[in-house]
């Protein structure tokens, strides 16, 4: 069932449609240049596919190329929105969400690139690159984004140090740790979270983005550009998930983290991880990552496992240590990892009980769901014009399926949740304070707070 634009009190779609906003110069200019990088980097690898298949592999490196100019083309002259044709699990839901915005519309022609909703024309494109990949074997697992998403990893090398070496010292004394001294570190760890979400070669158009310095000595100077600050909500949410199995004795609860970036960010999401589950904080965490390569930097099963690799593998004891870790939380299934085609279809999140509710079922089992990024606030509050004073409970739309956070820089112009004023003066100050990523937000929403209003 989609979200209809057309309720009352919802506010309309961001779109290209408003010539000058973010999302205009995002379809005009920041789109066809993520697809050219894509077609230059499959036109560099042609003697690699040579070396590995052969003419086979060089007339799928020119098909791959000839589809990825077409999108590009149909994107620049605001062509309407195809029909996806290659037959995968995900392709109806697809075609089906194409019918809805014609039916909204009122006429094929204007579900177009610039006309139409700038979250479903962002997340097409990245099911079409895709496309162009399957339909072309034997290149069809060929990840588009890997380059820029292993080089993000290695010039972050001392910032993983960092952490990785922070995370050893808060393990070795976690015993002896006041209830204070644990929310410090997890506050830190949160925070450090938060930030990674800056290093997105989305937003960079796949430019290098990533991060050079100790994570934890800037917290101090970012904590200015915090604009909403719920973690005490989430630590509190936390310990009430705390169950009781006898007495003196309780279990904690499970945590899910709905992953955005490969690299970096992934790096600081399983360090907060590994502490929630060495703190006793949580017995179990399940991560939530792509089925396929999406956003240029978006987590899938082989960047989860590749990073896990390389951490285990690193030349340096403590980040080594914190591999061989996560390997065994893997292994023993204290951690798992999951895909699901709804993550890589372009639905708000309120759809997500009545279009994927099996996947709504799971997130349901959690005690707490960390939402990182910026894609996932984009669709926990539908990608709409939302006034900035809105409550995050009002723009989620009925979405509640247990306690939930989104942590993210803003790189969008969409923003709920703030006092009445403060999106005037940030707008004084600092004009692109919604899009340059220098922003952040912890929001936190518990459906279970509803029920006693």
């Amino acid at each position: 069932m989609a979200s209809d634009p057309t309720v009352t009190g919802v506010p309309p779609s961001l779109s290209a449609k408003v010539v000058g906003s973010f999302a205009y110069f995002t379809v005009k200019d920041r789109l066809p240049t993520i697809l050219t990088k894509v077609i230059d980097t499959i036109h560099r690898n042609k003697n690699k596919f040579f070396e590995e298949y052969g003419e086979e592999g060089i007339e799928a490196e020119k098909q791959t190329i000839g589809l990825l100019s077409k999108l590009r083309n149909e994107l620049q002259t605001d062509k309407p929105v195809l029909p996806l044709t290659y037959g995968r699990q995900d392709t109806e839901p697809w075609n089906q969400y194409l019918q809805r915005q014609v039916e909204v519309q009122g006429d094929p022609e204007s579900v177009s690139w610039f006309k139409s909703p700038w979250l479903y024309v962002e997340c097409y494109m990245y099911r079409r690159i895709q496309e162009a990949v399957w339909l072309n074997p034997p290149i069809n697992d060929y990840d588009v984004f890997n380059e820029g998403k292993t080089q993000s990893f290695f010039e972050s090398q001392q910032a993983v140090i960092a952490i990785c070496t922070y995370l050893e010292g808060v393990r070795k004394h976690i015993e002896e740790l006041s209830k204070n001294e644990l929310l410090e570190h997890f506050r830190k760890l949160l925070l450090v979270s938060l930030w990674g979400n800056k290093c997105d070669l989305s937003i960079s158009a796949g430019k290098e983005n990533s991060q050079k310095t100790s994570p934890i000595d800037s917290l101090n100077d970012l904590e200015p550009f915090i604009l909403v600050d719920d973690s005490n909500m989430v630590w509190s949410s936390l310990l009430s998930a705390q169950k009781p199995v006898q007495p003196g004795k309780t279990t904690p609860g499970r945590v899910d983290i709905v992953l955005d970036n490969a690299g970096f960010e992934l790096v600081t999401d399983l360090v907060l991880a590994d502490f929630l589950v060495s703190s006793g904080l949580a017995c179990e965490i399940h991560f939530h990552g792509k089925s396929f390569p999406w956003f240029v930097s978006d987590v899938t099963a082989n960047d989860f496992q590749w990073i896990i690799r390389k951490v285990m593998a690193a030349n340096h004891m403590w980040m080594s240590k914190s591999g061989v870790q996560w390997q065994r939380y893997l292994k023993e299934g204290v951690w798992c990892y999951h895909d699901h085609p709804f993550w890589t279809q372009p639905h708000e999140f309120c759809d997500m009980a009545a279009d994927a509710p099996d996947l709504y079922a799971t997130l349901q089992q959690a005690d707490l769901v960390l939402f990182k990024g910026d894609l996932n606030y984009r669709k926990l509050t539908g990608d709409r014009d939302w006034d900035h004073t809105v409550g995050f409970d009002t723009a989620l739309r009925g979405f509640g399926p247990a306690p939930l956070c989104s942590l993210r820089t803003l790189k969008a112009n969409v923003q709920v949740g703030l006092q009445p004023g403060q999106a005037d003066k940030l707008t004084s100050q600092d004009p692109d304070w919604m899009t340059c990523g220098k922003y952040a937000v912890i929001q936190f929403y518990s459906p279970k707070s509803e029920q006693y209003n």
